[in-house]
């Protein structure tokens, strides 16, 4: 194929009188393609074939268009690859290529598309009021925590009218995650929209219905009804029904996390998104209204915003066994419990800070989260009950392993020194703590130490006379009854009384 350079030469030497043959030997072109390049409009110089040989494929073009027709019916999860296509045609004969399958099959499916009157796909472009909506995505992000490589969760949540965004990262993809999610994001825009705009997310959807109609989560659902929001769920694989916050996980993965972020910790590296989206909303103008920033936007909307009265308490509750050791096993750990919830059922409250453990109405363990795996997280002052009985497991038993004790429970430690007996009078000192309080018994042991006797007898004696009931006050005596001269006491007289007697 002559390229349009090569064509524009050959008309203009033709067209100053160079005779076609004299074209043809310089520039070494049959007399054919001068001719055809003379005669054709514009420079148009293209070889186009009328009719498509199929040598392969021509006996098996109608099995070939059988299957394509049947694998166009079927659902998207059921549909064959091209390769087993090719598969299916080669067990039946067929010796061509897979290739010459698969752009038979491109050029089939275009032309169905053709046909049908489906061309690119178009869409409408949607307008928001102030505080009608927002929307809600994930997006999944490599990040540096305390030198190592760890891949983030990233909840990403827009503000359809001013554009205002706020993303958020967390080691989980769970449901406390999306309601921690929320609650961060509503008192971070300064209230909260009318409606939100999810993708069928299995923390929010349960069931997906024919068209929009959803099975929504129950606790999902008492999320959005405390916060007065309405949920509406998007389409199947139809991201551009919130493409916003589509563009925007893009955007940020190359604003915010490239090159990649390196923190000593997950709170750090939320606190410099935080502040990176406050910076974003300064920085850059409303994509509608190129007069104002996005923050200057936010400022705008956010009186149209429903107010945030109260916080959502979002955890997920799960139930579980507790040992007799005092443990559950909760997300690949173990976490201590109260002494009287041994061999009982509890109810795990998880945040996505925290854990909260109850039996029945009665909390009986709270422990910071930890996000790892194959470690137990021990609270030594669950065991004290167990301790007192057992006074012997203070040396070895492994909650009480560097228990980080109040300093003067410490001090009293060291002044008793170490082995069986002392481990003992230790722990009687510690077994106060059921009857009398922490707070308490500090002081006690504080008092003990300022008079220099470090003993679990002073200190026990202490908290009995801090337990005594107060004396009931002296009899007043009234001013009528009062002596008008009170006597003197004054041993002299019995002196003279003495001597008076030994004269006599």
């Amino acid at each position: 194929m002559l390229i349009v350079e090569t064509v524009v030469r050959i008309r203009r030497e033709h067209s100053g009188g160079k005779a076609i043959k004299a074209i043809a030997r310089d520039l070494r072109l049959s007399r054919k393609v001068v001719r055809k390049a003379i005669r054709s409009p514009e420079c148009a110089f293209a070889y186009e074939r009328s009719v498509q040989p199929l040598p392969r494929i021509g006996p098996f073009q109608e099995r070939l268009d059988r299957l394509l027709i049947e694998n166009a019916a079927r659902s998207r999860r059921d549909r064959l690859r091209m390769t087993r296509i090719h598969d299916l045609l080669v067990r039946e004969g067929f010796e061509g290529s897979y290739d010459a399958v698969r752009r038979y099959a491109a050029r089939w499916t275009a032309e169905q598309r053709k046909d049908a009157g489906d061309g690119a796909p178009a869409f409408i472009p949607l307008l928001f009021q102030p505080g009608e909506a927002y929307q809600f995505d994930w997006s999944h992000e490599d990040v540096e925590i305390a030198g190592k490589p760890m891949r983030v969760k990233v909840a990403h949540v827009r503000l359809c009218a001013s554009r205002a965004v706020y993303v958020r990262a967390y080691p989980r993809e769970t449901q406390e995650m999306v309601f921690d999610a929320h609650e961060r994001a509503f008192v971070f825009f300064g209230g909260v929209p009318l409606r939100g705009i999810y993708d069928n997310m299995k923390t929010a959807v349960t069931t997906v219905f024919t068209g929009k109609d959803r099975l929504f989560n129950r606790r999902f659902l008492i999320m959005t009804d405390h916060y007065m929001v309405e949920p509406t769920a998007c389409s199947p694989a139809a991201g551009w029904e919130k493409g916003q916050v589509e563009n925007q996980v893009q955007t940020i993965r190359g604003r915010f996390f490239q090159p990649r972020l390196r923190f000593a910790s997950l709170e750090e590296l939320n606190g410099w998104l935080e502040a990176e989206c406050r910076r974003w909303a300064d920085r850059h103008p409303h994509p509608d209204h190129k007069e104002m920033t996005v923050a200057q936007a936010l400022a705008a909307e956010r009186p149209a915003l429903q107010r945030l009265l109260a916080s959502f308490d979002g955890f997920h509750e799960t139930e579980h066994a507790v040992t007799g050791t005092c443990l559950i096993s909760f997300d690949r750990n173990r976490y201590s419990v109260m002494a009287r919830a041994a061999r009982r059922p509890v109810q795990v409250r998880a945040y996505a800070d925290r854990i909260v453990v109850r039996c029945g109405d009665k909390v009986v363990a709270e422990h910071a989260r930890f996000f790892g795996r194959d470690r137990t997280i021990y609270d030594p002052w669950h065991y004290l009950p167990v301790l007192a009985n057992k006074p012997g497991a203070l040396r070895n038993g492994a909650p009480f392993q560097n228990w980080d004790l109040p300093p003067a429970l410490a001090r009293l430690r060291c002044k008793l020194g170490s082995g069986d007996d002392a481990d003992r009078r230790f722990v009687r000192v510690l077994a106060a703590v059921l009857s009398d309080g922490l707070d308490l018994v500090e002081d006690a042991v504080r008092e003990a130490l300022a008079a220099g006797t470090p003993s679990d007898d002073v200190i026990l004696n202490i908290l009995a006379r801090r337990r005594e009931p107060p004396r009931p006050l002296s009899i007043v005596t009234s001013e009528d009854l009062a002596l008008v001269h009170p006597p003197v006491a004054d041993c002299e007289r019995y002196d003279q009384l003495r001597g008076l007697h030994a004269a006599a």
